[in-house]
């Protein structure tokens, strides 16, 4: 149990450059209370206690503002950023190395009785607000974008963004990345190449414009937008996009 606790303990330091000592660890990260009081819930719902195991994970959403129904399931160095308003239902599989942000939903569709929560492979990656539902997988080693909705399954070492969460990219990662801003944006691509073919159909106008000796007014309007439109999605110096 002490070296349980002496791991999460490690996990926050790990993940959260803000922390500073152990004694702020101990008494100012709702996201480590609501883990150490969800062991306890969770021991006593394997028992049969079921109704205790409730109301002790009642008074943790009321100290924490994080709600981890005592059925769900939880693997090592489990760490939640903040914390206000995650809420991790009862059938719920979390792996190893997760990190959930502010806001996360790990929700049922179901009224069955049965399998009906998600199941998070180990280093997956939850951004804040980003909702999680049904009895699908998320593969190990995931990203999912901040607001994302994901109701389907994730392949292993994937990036998610999205309503609904649609897959945008593959990485490898051995370790949790905590730079969860960076994911690719899949509006300002398309827009991007929008844009660049109709620089492409632009000039071909032009070209037969000149050979057939046509003036035609440059729609200024038109360009003005256009501009505006490349300044709010500029090319990543790096991937050329």
């Amino acid at each position: 149990m002490f070296k349980r606790i002496k791991e999460d303990i490690r996990t926050v330091f790990e993940r959260d450059p803000a922390a500073r000592n152990i004694f702020e660890v101990l008494t100012s990260y709702p996201g480590f209370h609501a883990l150490l009081i969800h062991r306890i819930a969770h021991f006593l719902w394997k028992k049969g206690e079921k109704s205790i195991a409730r109301l002790i994970s009642h008074i943790s959403r009321f100290l924490t503002g994080i709600e981890i129904h005592p059925g769900a399931v939880i693997g090592r160095r489990f760490f939640i950023d903040h914390g206000m308003g995650v809420v991790i239902g009862e059938t719920t599989e979390i792996g190893d190395d997760v990190l959930l942000y502010q806001g996360v939903v790990l929700g049922g569709t179901s009224t069955e009785k049965k399998k009906r929560h998600p199941t998070i492979g180990n280093n997956v990656v939850i951004g804040a607000g980003a909702i999680v539902l049904g009895a699908i997988k998320i593969g190990e080693n995931s990203k999912i974008g901040a607001g994302s909705v994901v109701i389907k399954d994730v392949p292993p070492c994937s990036t998610v963004v999205g309503v609904p969460g649609r897959v945008v990219g593959e990485h490898k990662m051995e370790k949790i990345d905590l730079d969860h801003a960076k994911l690719p944006d899949p509006v300002a691509e398309a827009l991007r190449v929008i844009i660049k073919e109709q620089d492409k159909l632009e000039e071909r106008i032009r070209a037969i414009e000149n050979m057939e000796g046509l003036l035609c007014k440059i729609d200024e309007y038109f360009e003005k937008k256009k501009k505006e439109i490349e300044k709010l999605f500029p090319v990543d110096t790096e991937t050329g996009r």
